[in-house]
This record gives structure tokens, C-alpha cells and sequence, in this order.
């Protein structure tokens, strides 16, 4: 059964929404779902934007055979070579075998990496700038290396003034019926997912994003085709400035995110009393536990916020791992230019905040706030005025 959608006139969406799917890349949790997207032109010659995972084998090429409407596939554009987009490849060629694969060189050396001899490819090689005419449409090919692979390109059709995107503007959720962002509320059901798979997938790679921004930026562009999540034809300049804020590691607003990772409880209710202090200042405030709440969630927030409070136990004399997991994601994706509050417990010997220190002064301009509360077991009547202190300096 076939489920297409038009972008325009002549060119279908012909992707697949994904609701089995646990865990994205076999990591990230996916409550909402997923889409795969890939896009049909139709015009003198046709051509195929990506293909799909192999979970919606079946139901995308489908949606290929429908959109076509009996026509030949002529090209099919191979922009990222992830397996979510490319595990179909062989089928599609299979299916139609006098199909010219454009890609460039990086891509396709990774083609016969995942396919080995078992694809005959009629391969057409690009580089930044080439142009290919479908006969009204032309598309321009741009090269967008560790967005977030070495091998991504992006195409814009010059005609259409659309901008395919590989995985840039992408975002977790099934489309669920819908196709443009316009046509669902963005930024209350969807702009979340959209950040934590911005920070989780790409996050690390804020320069070459940077980069990929400075091409789009010499582009009309009309409309923004993702390869996962809605297609944007409004609101440009709020999708591009979101991407601006991510890539420079820039916070979107002043907020306070409070992680702890809390064994009995105790290091749980020091760091929910620093948040009633710092919800009395007017803040926005997040309280998430660490043994609840996934990292990949968790890091999207502190994507977005200004401030952190991070509090742990010490165990077996190192932070808490839920805690420590954390901090080595935030330097693995690049995480920098945050204030942040330390709290520390222990019952014999607290650990955790010289170490937590440690980690955060590896990442860039990070400002760490003094003092440093050092609780023993559970927090002390004479505490309450260093937890007041500690929410006014990182505040201040």
C-alpha cells in the first residue's frame, strides 16, 4: 500500500513514518517516532532524493512505483550514505536497474563499503558546484562534509528554490499524516525533538554546520526538505536562526536546567530546593533526574538553557555514573559557554564535584560558580543559606 504526498506539483514525497522503531542508531529513544523522507522529481527525466531504511523497505518503494506512475527512474541522488537512508539502495537499483547513482567520490567509496560487490552501479561523480538538468528543474550540488558525515552533500533545486538538506534540519517524530511544518503546532509538539536531535546527532559538528550555514545563506531558498521530519516553506528565518544558536553552542534562552543523579534520594532533594530558590528569582527552571530522565533528552535542554545545576553522589569514590555519563556526553557533543552550579554528596568522603570540575574545565568557556556545596548525607540546617548563595551567584 502506497502513501505519497506532493511537495509541489512535480515533486512527491515518497518516505515512510517508522512507529516500531525503538532507538534511533540503537541509542536514542524514540516516544514519537520516526520519519524516513525521500522525494520524487518529476519532470523530462526523473529523479529519486535518497532512499530509506530497511525497516520501510516495502512501503517506500511503493510510494517510488506510485509516483513514478509507470515512468523509468533516471537518477537516483545519493546525498548521505547513513544506512537509515541508504539501506534500500540495492533494492531500488534492483528494482531499477538503468538508474544513474549521483553521489560524489567520498559517497562512493562508502556505497560498495556497504554493499561490496553485490551493486553494479551506473555512477554519475559530483563535486561542489556541478549542476545536473532534469529538463525544467536543475539541481546544484553543495558539499557539506561532517554534517554530520564526511560524505553529506546537499542539492538545491535552482528552479524549485528548494534546498535538500540530507540530515541539517532534521528532527525525531513521525510525520503522522502531516508534511509541512506550517501545518502542525512546530514549536509546542515538535521543536523539542527537533533540538535533542540536533544535539544528539549533529551537535558536535558546530564549525561545519557553521560552513553548511554560510552556502545556504548565498541561496534563495523557499523550502527546506529534510531527511527526517517536516518539510518548511514558512518560517525560514526561524528555522535558520535555531541552527545558528546550536552551531555556535549559543543558548536560545535564559533558562536553568538542574540534573542530579541521586542514590537514596537525598542528593535529589538538595537539588529540587536549589530549583524552588530559583524559580523565586523569575527563571524558567528544568529539574531532571538522571537515573529517569535519558542523557539524550537532557542534553537537548542544555542545548537550549543558559545555566546548569548539576548535583551527584560520590560512588565508590567517583561521581555517581548517571552523572558522570552525562558530562562525558556533553563533551563529546561539543557543549560550551555555560554557567554552571555544582553540588556534591557524600556520606564519608564527597568526591564528585572536584571530578565533575574537572570534566566541565575540558570543555569551552565554561564558567563554574563559587562555592560549591558539599553535602554530607542529607543537607544540614546551617546548608540552606550556602544552596540561597549558590542559586545567587549562578544567577547573578
Amino acid at each position: 500500500m502506497s502513501n505519497t504526498k506532493n511537495v509541489m506539483d512535480d515533486i512527491v514525497w515518497v518516505g515512510a513514518d517508522d512507529h516500531r522503531l525503538e532507538l534511533f542508531e540503537n541509542i536514542y529513544p524514540l516516544p514519537d517516532g520516526v520519519s524516513y523522507n525521500s522525494y520524487v522529481i518529476l519532470d523530462e527525466q526523473t529523479a529519486l532524493m535518497d532512499t530509506a531504511d530497511i525497516a520501510v523497505a516495502d512501503t517506500f518503494l511503493a510510494n517510488v512505483e506510485t509516483a513514478l506512475n509507470g515512468r523509468r527512474l533516471d537518477y537516483v541522488i545519493v546525498q548521505h550514505m547513513e544506512p537509515d537512508h541508504s539501506a534500500t539502495l540495492g533494492a531500488l537499483i534492483d528494482k531499477y536497474p538503468g538508474v544513474v547513482v549521483v553521489c560524489n567520490a567520498k559517497t562512493e567509496v562508502m556505497i560498495h563499503q556497504f554493499f561490496r560487490n553485490d551493486l553494479v552501479l551506473k555512477t554519475k561523480i559530483v563535486k561542489e558546484g556541478d549542476v545536473l538538468s532534469l529538463g525544467h528543474h536543475v539541481l546544484q550540488f553543495i558539499m557539506t562534509p561532517m554534517v554530520h558525515w564526511p560524505e553529506v552533500m546537499m542539492t538545491y533545486d535552482t528552479t524549485a528554490h528548494i534546498l535538500f538538506s540530507a540530515d541539517a534540519f532534521g528532527a525525531f517524530g513521525a510525520l503522522n499524516g502531516a508534511m509541512f511544518a506550517d501545518e502542525v503546532d512546530f514549536k509546542d509538539t515538535y521543536l523539542s525533538e527537533m533540538r535533542r536531535y540536533y544535539a544528539n546527532i549533529v551537535g558536535k559538528y558546530g564549525m561545519p554546520v557553521q560552513a553548511a550555514l554560510k552556502k545556504a545563506a548565498g541561496l534563495d531558498i523557499h523550502l527546506i526538505c529534510p531527511l527526517h521530519g517536516l518539510v518548511w516553506r514558512e518560517e525560514l528565518p526561524f528555522l535558520l536562526d535555531k541552527y545558528e544558536h546550536w552551531s555556535t553552542y549559543t543558548p536560545e534562552e535564559k533558562a536553568v536546567v538542574v540534573a542530579y543523579a541521586s542514590m537514596y534520594g537525598n542528593t535529589g532533594r538538595v537539588a529540587t530546593k536549589v530549583a524552588e530558590k530559583l524559580s523565586k528569582m523569575d527563571v524558567p527552571v528544568c529539574v531532571y533526574d538522571l537515573s529517569h530522565t535519558g542523557r539524550d533528552f537532557v542534553l537537548g535542554e542544555i542545548f537550549r538553557a543558559s545555566h546548569l545545576v548539576l548535583a551527584a553522589a560520590t560512588h565508590d569514590g567517583n561521581i555517581f555514573e548517571p552523572m558522570e555519563y552525562l558530562l562525558r556526553d556533553m563533551i563529546a557533543h561539543g557543549v560550551q559557554g555555560r554557567k554552571v552550579a555544582l553540588i556534591e554528596n557524600g556520606s564519608w568522603a564527597p568526591m564528585a564535584a572536584k571530578q565533575m570540575q574537572t570534566l566541565l574545565e575540558s570543555m569551552k568557556d565554561m564558567q563554574i560558580v563559587i562555592p560549591i556545596v558539599s553535602i554530607k548525607s542529607t543537607l544540614s540546617e546551617n546548608q540552606e543559606e550556602d544552596l540561597t548563595k549558590l542559586a545567587s551567584e549562578l544567577m547573578a
